[in-house]
This record gives structure tokens, C-alpha cells and sequence, in this order.
């Protein structure tokens, strides 16, 4: 019987790997997260008495079952699950050693210093490699390990800013506007991840470890997508369009008599489907909307027309109406309306974990995407609280030293 209690499932598909999660914030362990939820043993390094800056970063903290706060921030628990959290100071020669001891048995390190911090601390990844040679180390810095900006700071506001998503976000006439969450630090993390897996498979083939260099800058950059490859090929630079879509038209959020409806309108036989349902046939006749192409190029024109036929009925009318027809369409919903949707409950992405250790009972937690046939996630660990398993992991007496509070004996 598997760890989710279902005869037949195979262990996690990283079962028997073991990560090093140097890392903090959110780019990091959410590449580590995600390993630990197909099956790795992640080992979360922290430093004593602060660990993780997460931790910290609220209100809101989750709520002790007699209603007092806990030190352990919503933030935190976004990200953290499927981990052991050791207390060790790397600046500290006693936790260096100990550091080497773990990375010796280990088969990834994710850290997120800053550029060169880790070498003056010789733990670089030419340091470990030498140690073990078939470590895969993951560096995620905001500018990467080299180029002219790679001993700046990096954030995710900074990389939406310089990356050039901000210039596309937002209303027309309204300010450059960011992603409403740390998007470029999660789509580092997926990046991340897709690294580790193919220097993971280059290991087993080659018994060579290597060191991968992803930036949050990188990323955000790699994300202009169709908007990059507009820009090339015309030579103009794309502007902010609200909800609009530069390539398609009628696809954004459309006005209702009590709401808003979101419309994504393909291709030219949906357009033609659409309009009879919203009694706009003579938008469809009209040879200057009758292609998609004629609308993006008429787009002003055509969504003016469009707009007094939108608002001549509920949302939900237009839902039942053009759902009915095959029209790409959905309400748009706040975060509270997404958790109460039936098919985000039975996609499992809300889920429940034990959360006794700080006196919280339980805690709801974001489920993962991931569906796997025969090594699905599981959830087998809730986000630890700082220093949890240095015992553990380290030893009884090593770990002493290194948790919380604990003074190291001279």
C-alpha cells in the first residue's frame, strides 16, 4: 500500500533523491516543493532563530485551534510542504562541515544567494563538486552568474519591471502594472525544476553532476512569448491592452447586465456561432469583422459595436447560451469563488494537512497540478516549523547547536 493509501500506486517518481533546499522566499521552494510532492526527500537548510524570510512575512499567521497566532505566516505555508527543516548556520564552520556531511549523500542543492556569496563561504559548485561529482546544484539569483547585472539583488518586482511584462499589464491609459502574484518567482521555480529533472537524467546516464544558472530576469524575459516574437517580426512595440489579446479578437472581459463574462473566440466559425448567439449577426456579415485578422486590425470599432449586445443579458445567461454552442467562455471569479468552483474541489487543488505541531489542528493548503498515473504527489509532510528535524537529520548531539535558542558549547 502507497503513502496515499491506494493499492497498486507506485512511490513518488523522485522517491530515493535527496535535495539540499538552500533556498528561501519563494522561487526556490517552489522548486522544492515540487520535488518533495513527487517524492524527494527535500532537507530545507535554515539559518538559527530566523530561518526562512517568509516566515515572518504577515499578517495573516495561522490561527492556534484556542484562536491565538502562530509564528508560521500564510506566505510561508504556500511553499514549504514535503520538507525537513535543519537548523545550520553556513557562515559558521561547525555548520559548514555538517553542511558537506548531508551534500556528500545528496543529490541536489537549490540555493538563491546572491551571486558569489556562496564561493566566499567555499561552497560553491565547484567546491561540492569535488565532494560529490554527481551533485546537480541549482543557482536561482534575480540576473544569473554572469553579464553585467549579475552581482544585483534581484525581485520579482524588479524582473515583471525590467523584463518587460509590466509594460503589457494593465489598462490602457493606466500605470505599468505587475502580475497580482510573485509570478516571475514561481515560473523561475518551474524552470528550476525542469533543470534539476534533465541534469537528474544526465546524471544517471553520464555519472556527471552540473551546475544550472536560471535567473528570475531570464525568465521573465522567456515569458513575452507571442509578445516578443510580435515585436520581432513587425518591429512595433506592443503596448498595454487591458484583457485584450494582440493576435485574437473577440477574446478578453466583457460587460454583462450584472457582472462580467470571459470570451476567448478562436477562430472564424466560433466567431460566427458567437454572434448568433448574441444576436450580433450583423457584426458577422460585416465584411471588415468577418476574419479574425480584419477584427484585430478593426479592434476599436468592432468592441463598440460589441459592447451594447454583451450587457443585454445576465452572466449566467451567457454562460448557459454560449457554453450550449461551444464557445470558449467563463465567469471571472475572486479567490473565494475559485476554492467554492466543483471542479477545482474534485481536481483535488484544495486539500487539507495535519497541523498539531502548532497547535493549529489542521491547515488548508493549495493542492498540486500535477496528476500522475502511477507516481502520483502526495502530501506527506506539512511545512515544518524552523528547525523540526535538525535531530533527525543531524544527530542528536549536532543538532543541539544549531537549533533555536541553543547556545554552542565552546
Amino acid at each position: 500500500m502507497s503513502e496515499n493509501g491506494e493499492k497498486g500506486v507506485q512511490p513518488g517518481a523522485l522517491a530515493g533523491i535527496r535535495i539540499i533546499d538552500l533556498s528561501r522566499i519563494l522561487a526556490g521552494p517552489t522548486c522544492t516543493q515540487i520535488l518533495g510532492d513527487l517524492g524527494a526527500d527535500v532537507i530545507k537548510i535554515e539559518k538559527p532563530g530566523a530561518g526562512d524570510d517568509t516566515r515572518r512575512w504577515g499578517p495573516p499567521f495561522v490561527t492556534a485551534e484556542d484562536g491565538t497566532p502562530t509564528t508560521e505566516s500564510a506566505y510561508y505555508l504556500a511553499a514549504n510542504r514535503n520538507k525537513r527543516s535543519v537548523c545550520l548556520d553556513i557562515a559558521d564552520e561547525e555548520g559548514r562541515r555538517q553542511l558537506l556531511e548531508l551534500v556528500a549523500d545528496s543529490d541536489v542543492l537549490v540555493e538563491n544567494f546572491k551571486h558569489g556569496t556562496t564561493a566566499r563561504y567555499g561552497l560553491a559548485y565547484e567546491d561540492l563538486a569535488r565532494v560529490n561529482p554527481r551533485l546537480v546544484y541549482c543557482s536561482i539569483t534575480g540576473f544569473g552568474q554572469t553579464g553585467p547585472y549579475a552581482a544585483r539583488p534581484g525581485y520579482d518586482l524588479l524582473a515583471q519591471a525590467m523584463g518587460g511584462i509590466m509594460s503589457l499589464t494593465g489598462e490602457v491609459d493606466g500605470l505599468p502594472m505587475k502580475v497580482g502574484v510573485g509570478i516571475a518567482d514561481v515560473t523561475t521555480g518551474l524552470y528550476a525544476t525542469i533543470g534539476i529533472l534533465a541534469a537528474l537524467r544526465h546524471c544517471a546516464e553520464t555519472g556527471r553532476g552540473q551546475h544550472i544558472d536560471v535567473a528570475l530576469m531570464d525568465t521573465q524575459v522567456s515569458w513575452l512569448i507571442n509578445e516578443a516574437t510580435n515585436y520581432f517580426v513587425s518591429g512595433r512595440r506592443p503596448v498595454r491592452r487591458g484583457n485584450d489579446h494582440p493576435n485574437i479578437v473577440p477574446y478578453g472581459v466583457y460587460p454583462t447586465s450584472d457582472g462580467y463574462i470571459a470570451v476567448a473566440v478562436g477562430n472564424d466559425s466560433q466567431f460566427v456561432r458567437f454572434a448568433q448567439v448574441v444576436g450580433a449577426e450583423d457584426l458577422a456579415a460585416d465584411p471588415q469583422f468577418a476574419t479574425n485578422a480584419g477584427r484585430v486590425e478593426n479592434r476599436e470599432a468592432f468592441e463598440e459595436r460589441l459592447r451594447p449586445y454583451m450587457t443585454a443579458a445576465t452572466t449566467s445567461e451567457w454562460l448557459g447560451e454560449l457554453e450550449a454552442v461551444g464557445i470558449p467562455c467563463g465567469p471571472v471569479n475572486d479567490v473565494e469563488e475559485v476554492f467554492s468552483d466543483p471542479h477545482v474541489l474534485h481536481r483535488g487543488m484544495k486539500i487539507e494537512m495535519p497541523y498539531e505541531h502548532s497547535g493549529a489542528g489542521y491547515v488548508t493548503l493549495l493542492g498540486s497540478p500535477l496528476k500522475l498515473s502511477d507516481s502520483p504527489v502526495t502530501y506527506r509532510l506539512p511545512p515544518p516549523v524552523l528547525g523540526e528535524h535538525s535531530e533527525d537529520v543531524l544527530g542528536a548531539s549536532a543538532a543541539m547547536s544549531t537549533l533555536p535558542g541553543k547556545e554552542r558549547a565552546s
